[in-house]
């Protein structure tokens, strides 16, 4: 009998639980430290009710705590960690693999997240009146990382040195042909993390029965292997998928002795890093891509889409009332400007702008063709003579693009993506430029942030783009977002 792999949060229930009593840990420290041992103990010994503290304000005047507080939060506390622990699992993944320095990153963010749920506590049930900001800004928060790291450094070294000297592993053999035999163990025999020892390996198109390859020894050959398999303890095998002998057939055989069958179906170094195995009727399929996002990462993105636009839709009402009329002033028409461009994978969508160019703009672009400073296959040009007088305070400042909010709202843009080309533009990529409409458009993204005015090579601008979407994280997202405000606000939109 196989028992499958943990997933991801079960694996890692003991880190999640290590760092729930970290914080416990924390919050009750940085309180007897700060607030002083001696005033408690007092307080205990006099009998008083509610085990009152003594704390000075940063005025100098005694206030008084309670403790009731104290053990209010740390019922909270542990709900948040665990929360956080299920919703958040990224964050442990590879833990065991991380040194004690690649840990500090790690540590610093979870703290962060857990800190502002303990900021969000305390201000929800108005306890922020009774704290002292010297301690909920400078030591609760210090606390908290210094307690979170020590104890995840700590656990980890235990679980090594447990896992180093670990006797109930399961016992696998690998077999492979002489050609594939050193890349198998190589990948499979080393890691001291393994919940199996690999205690051998079978080549099946040799007889090298006796010696070692990389410091595992060759116990058997294809004629002697399940003579091996019978008269010792083996409990799993691994069968390289370049074998040429009929693997299902072995498998099968390996099967009826009650043996753990594991069957490479696919070598994976020349494939891109991301990939996850999936299941297409009754085949077995390895997908990979440029990035394969999460289910949770999927739902924030998706959330953040909404609630900005959202927000975003309410300050383009204000836009409206203020530019609508200046617009229609200078050029008469509609106030906005829509146009079909192109989504992810080539889907058409019906995009929105406020209106920045004269409405016969499209028709006379065809003569500027001559004119575009961007080398590929991207329009732009400077001091545009399609613009209207408004058009360039809009675009300066990028107001007329606020109308895409709503096609955020719909689905077929996000805050943070690609920019969308026109049906002319797209229609002359070639194949390795659709590499940027993967993932739905954006309304801001690298390229923008990175000195869209100073590049003039539409392959740095494919460039940008695909490593936003190779690198993509929630954190890149709101990284990307803030750089925004500061070209939008900076004036250096266009």
């Amino acid at each position: 009998m196989y028992k499958k792999k943990k997933r991801s949060w079960v694996k890692h229930l003991d880190f999640i639980i290590i760092d729930v009593i970290a914080l416990e840990f924390a919050l009750f420290l940085s309180v007897y430290l700060w607030y002083g041992l001696i005033i408690f103990c007092e307080q205990l010994m006099s009998g008083q009710q509610g085990l009152l503290i003594g704390i000075i304000s940063p005025f100098g005047e005694a206030q008084n705590y309670s403790m009731e507080i104290m053990h209010r939060l740390a019922l909270l506390l542990p709900l948040v960690a665990l929360v956080y622990g299920l919703l958040f699992t990224d964050n442990y993944d590879g833990i065991l693999r991380r040194t004690k320095y690649q840990e500090i990153i790690p540590t610093i963010k979870q703290c962060i997240i857990d800190y502002l749920a303990l900021f969000l506590i305390l201000a929800r049930f108005q306890y922020t009146f009774y704290v002292s900001r010297n301690w909920l800004f400078i030591y609760m928060p210090v606390a908290m990382f210094i307690a979170t790291y020590l104890f995840r450094v700590t656990w980890k070294r235990i679980i090594r040195r447990r896992k180093l000297r670990d006797l109930n592993k399961s016992s696998l053999i690998v077999v492979a042909e002489s050609s594939t035999i050193e890349h198998c163990l190589s990948e499979i025999a080393h890691s001291p993390y393994n919940e199996f020892a690999v205690i051998g390996a079978v080549v099946v198109d040799k007889d090298l029965t006796g010696q070692e390859i990389q410091g595992v020894p060759i116990i058997a050959s294809a004629d002697t292997m399940f003579e091996y398999l019978r008269t010792n303890v083996v409990d799993e095998v691994f069968l390289d998928g370049n074998t040429r002998a009929s693997e299902e057939n072995l498998a099968e055989r390996l099967v009826e002795q009650g043996i753990i069958v594991h069957m490479a179906l696919i070598h994976t170094r020349n494939i891109m890093s991301n990939r996850i195995m999936e299941t297409y009727g009754d085949y077995v399929v390895l997908t990979t891509s440029m990035y394969i996002i999460g289910n949770r990462q999927a739902f924030f993105k998706r959330l953040m889409d909404i609630v900005g636009a959202i927000v975003g839709l309410i300050i383009t009402a204000v836009a409206f009332i203020i530019f609508a009329p200046i617009i229609k002033f200078q050029s008469p028409g509609p106030v906005f400007f829509e146009q079909i461009r192109i989504g992810k994978n080539g889907r058409r969508f019906r995009f929105y702008k406020f209106r920045t160019m004269y409405v016969d703009a499209e028709e006379r672009k065809k003569e500027l063709l001559d004119k575009n400073e961007i080398d590929g296959h991207m329009f732009k040009m400077e001091n545009d003579p399609r613009i209207i007088p408004i058009g360039r305070f809009l675009r300066k400042y990028s107001i007329d693009e606020l109308p895409q909010f709503w096609n955020v709202l719909t689905g077929d843009m996000s805050l943070v993506g690609t920019r969308p080309p026109l049906e002319d533009e797209y229609e002359n990529y070639a194949l390795h430029h659709k590499a940027r409409l993967s993932i739905k458009p954006g309304l801001t993204g690298m390229w923008q942030v990175n000195g869209r005015n100073d590049i003039k090579d539409f392959e740095e601008v494919v460039a940008l783009d695909t490593e936003y979407i190779s690198n993509y994280s929630l954190g890149l997202d709101i990284k990307i977002l803030f750089k925004t405000l500061a070209v939008v606000f900076g004036g250096k939109g266009e």
